[in-house]
């Protein structure tokens, strides 16, 4: 008997699916690093380092991205819970807003 025995050895390999899978993945990502670098900028200017210009220019930009991100969800059909992958006993891996 085989370790395999039991096991499919049918990949989904639809076209529509993978693709699905690898853009929630990606986008997923992306959000990741928007909340990061979001966080990482509030704290900045909590801080005070950041000029008036530099503040409105990083707004500006999170503000893009975030737009940029909705825009890129409808366009695949997902919503933010799509991209919120479960880690089980771990939680979420995005924080819940």
């Amino acid at each position: 008997m085989s370790e395999f025995d039991g096991i499919s050895p049918r990949i989904d390999s639809d076209p529509e699916s993978v693709e699905r899978g690898l853009v929630t993945l990606v986008l997923t990502l992306v959000e990741l690093l928007r909340q990061l670098m979001e966080r990482q900028a509030l704290r900045r200017v909590d801080e005070g380092n950041l000029s008036d210009e530099q503040i409105e220019r990083i707004g500006t930009t999170l503000m893009l991205l975030e737009e940029r991100m909705g825009e890129l969800r409808d366009h695949f059909g997902l919503t933010p819970e799509d991209l919120n992958i479960d880690l089980g006993p771990l939680g979420t891996l995005l924080p819940r807003e």
